[in-house]
């Protein structure tokens, strides 16, 4: 008898879930085991971080468990640092591994599947790494809201004008999806919970987006950009186009256009790039650092290597226009996946691969409660009835009817109750009042 074949997924998110997901369920008996390497053990759904943020759903419900869902594959928490296809070796660090001092582990494979996803994107801008946060992660979304409502508390206790003015100050870069969702949903819950503070008017607060191009959300189409931007400034947000953000040294916000603004809240959501551990291996990449992959969603030009969503540069075979590859988002990710895994299995039995085709249906996104935009299969759609199809897209996508389920009780409740406005912000320090306690230092906020 032959050994099973190893499969090495390298990624818990879209992609590498998707793909152990089918994997696990149309392998035979003894055929392979799957082994999915991951930094969490949990699978983001980030579409619904703007909601975690702004309260509307509960953070355990914007994650998916990979040891629940994956019940029939290996999972191994930790980040694979180096892959050499040539040994069919990846090195992982874990955990474990850090506690031991080893410097890392290695796991063989028969058939690799990378998929690690990418990384926010930064610039050398003085100040950016002390004080900015971004919004690519469950921590961050949850981190940001008790922020600005901490924010909120500070402004409503201070006499001094200056903090008072830098506190309600809150500085968004980047107008894609992230930016312009995060900013819409927060400034919802901001203004929501105003009315709470007897010396805090939604008037009082700043909420400026930055963003380098002349237009925000391009996904919608331009008509649908220019809708959102008139949206957002009905709301008195300050939408800032061909504007970059120069210094956020010493609290203060210094744009391209000259404009300062004192504030303790930068979020950055300007961008992303690929995992770097495609850099650290010896697979093919382009000009971008992304994978060169093919229709298949093989490696171009090696064997038993397999990529797909943000670290891969697919073909778009349905595209007008030769050469254009598939934008790295979810619509395509969930789609390649299954390709993907049924292609990992052609392989293995001897079977012919299939290519991955798939028309872009287009776009929705939300500008906080009740407002949004959409265009979708050439409809143009915006406010109420392009927030409820953005709402609804998302809920039919998110993994597992468990997580449905919950997702639609907490907008149900929510639509009967009033909004929670109470901020855990201990919770990034949990230790802090037994250190204080026992003697220590308080921790210190940025």
């Amino acid at each position: 008898m032959t050994e099973p074949a190893r499969i090495l997924v390298v990624g818990g998110g879209y992609v590498g879930m998707y793909t152990a997901l089918h994997l696990q369920r149309k392998l035979r008996s003894g055929e392979a085991e799957v082994i999915v390497v991951t930094p969490d053990p949990y699978m983001t759904y980030q579409p619904f971080l703007p909601e975690a943020a702004a309260g509307s759903i509960s953070p355990r419900h914007v994650v998916v468990p990979l040891r629940r869902v994956l019940d029939k594959c290996k999972i191994v928490i930790g980040e694979a640092k180096s892959i050499d296809h040539a040994k069919r070796t990846a090195t992982v660090t874990t955990l474990a591994t850090e506690e031991e001092g080893s410097g890392g582990t290695e796991i063989t494979y028969d058939e690799l599947v990378l998929a690690p996803g990418s990384v926010s994107r930064t610039l050398p801008i003085p100040g950016l790494a002390d004080y900015a946060i971004g919004f690519k992660t469950v921590e961050e979304a949850i981190g940001l809201r008790n922020h600005v409502i901490e924010q909120m508390d500070i402004a409503s206790a201070t006499r001094d004008p200056a903090v008072r003015d830098a506190a309600l100050t809150f500085v968004f870069v980047g107008g894609g999806y992230a930016g312009v969702e995060a900013l819409g949903e927060l400034e919802d819950m901001a203004r929501y919970a105003a009315r709470y503070y007897h010396n805090v008017k939604p008037q009082d607060m700043k909420w400026i987006l930055v963003e380098a191009t002349g237009r925000i959300l391009p996904e919608v189409g331009e008509e649908m950009g220019k809708y959102a931007i008139r949206e957002l400034r009905s709301r008195n947000i300050d939408v800032r186009l061909e504007t970059r953000l120069d210094s956020c040294a010493d609290r203060v916000a210094v744009l391209s256009d000259g404009s300062r603004f004192p504030t303790r809240t930068v979020v950055w959501t300007a961008g992303v790039k690929p995992h770097p551990v495609l850099a650290a291996s010896d697979l093919p990449l382009n000009g971008r650092g992304r994978l060169t992959a093919t229709a298949t969603l093989t490696i171009e030009g090696t064997e038993h290597a397999w990529t797909a969503g943000d670290a891969a540069a697919v073909p778009d075979l349905t595209a007008d226009e030769k050469g254009k590859e598939c934008a790295p988002n979810a619509q395509h990710a969930v789609r390649q996946a299954k390709v993907l895994a049924e292609n990992v299995l052609a392989s293995l039995r001897g079977e012919p691969l299939k290519n991955y085709e798939h028309k872009y249906a287009g776009s929705v996104a939300s500008l906080g409660l009740h407002k949004g935009v959409a265009h979708v299969y050439g409809r143009k759609l915006k406010g109420y009835p392009a927030w409820l199809m953005h709402r609804t897209y998302h809920l039919s996508r998110v993994p597992t009817f468990n997580r449905k389920a919950r997702v639609l009780a907490e907008w149900t409740l929510a639509g009967l109750f009033k909004r929670e406005i109470v901020s855990l912000g201990s919770l990034e320090h949990p230790r802090a009042e037994f250190e204080l306690a026992a003697g220590g230092e308080p921790p210190k906020n940025k």
